[in-house]
């Protein structure tokens, strides 16, 4: 199954990227592996996918012990009292929206390691059930986050909600990407260029707006388990 569905989603990609006149090296896939057991992201590891994405910590550190080799994101929410693990063990973070979590991700992040990737998550739409931090407290955070020195400023996230059409989502990963863009001016070359967005369901779409991660999960592993059956 997994050796299938990996081609079909990279078809996907190259596919898209064609349609948008991007090169294909320009897109990363981001396997969101949360739930799945070690063997099967091993499968997918031996299938050439480097990047893991998490949501739950305490599922996905023996994960990243039986596989330390592969990129390990966390894509869930940060909650304080998990921050060292999380500096600690992983190498991206997709959802940092304050500054006290990145505070926190600096001061625990080991010495020996790079620093960590963070990506910004920004709340559009203003979710209240959603993270993130609204579009104008953004460039606040990112200054912030450029003043730690154990944090590297990678790029943008952000999910929109369910409920959104597809038109719709491409008008909320374009309003990422304008932020993205305006943001960026005030930055050193090469600091927030990527922009993690587009799932499963709606990769093309986030593609065609400029998405640089693509977080699927589905379309490579099949239904995920949920969370109170782990």
């Amino acid at each position: 199954m997994i050796n299938n569905n990996f081609q079909a989603v990279n078809k996907r990609i190259t596919a898209a990227c064609e349609d948008s006149q991007r090169a294909r090296a320009s897109v990363a896939l981001l396997a969101v592996s949360k739930t799945k057991p070690l063997e099967l992201i091993r499968a997918a590891y031996a299938l050439g996918q480097r990047d893991f994405g998490e949501n739950y910590l305490q599922d996905a550190l023996p994960k990243i012990v039986g596989l330390p080799e592969a990129n390990w994101h966390f894509i869930g929410h940060i909650q304080s009292n998990k921050t060292r693990d999380i500096a600690t063990h992983f190498d991206y973070v997709h959802g940092v929206a304050s500054e006290k979590i990145a505070t926190r991700l600096n001061a625990a992040r080991p010495d020996h390691k790079p620093p960590l990737g963070v990506f910004l998550q920004i709340n559009l739409v203003d979710e209240t059930a959603k993270s993130g931090v609204a579009p104008e407290q953004a460039g606040s955070l990112a200054a912030h986050v450029m003043g730690c020195e154990q944090l590297s400023l990678i790029g943008l996230m952000g999910m929109p909600p369910a409920a959104f059409s597809l038109s719709e989502r491409r008008q909320f990963f374009d309003q990422l990407k304008t932020l993205q863009i305006a943001l960026k001016k005030a930055l050193p070359t090469g600091v927030l260029s990527e922009l993690s967005m587009g799932m499963s369901e709606d990769l093309e779409v986030a593609i065609a707006s400029g998405a640089t991660w693509v977080r699927v999960g589905s379309a490579l592993f099949g239904r995920r388990i949920p969370k109170e059956k782990l």
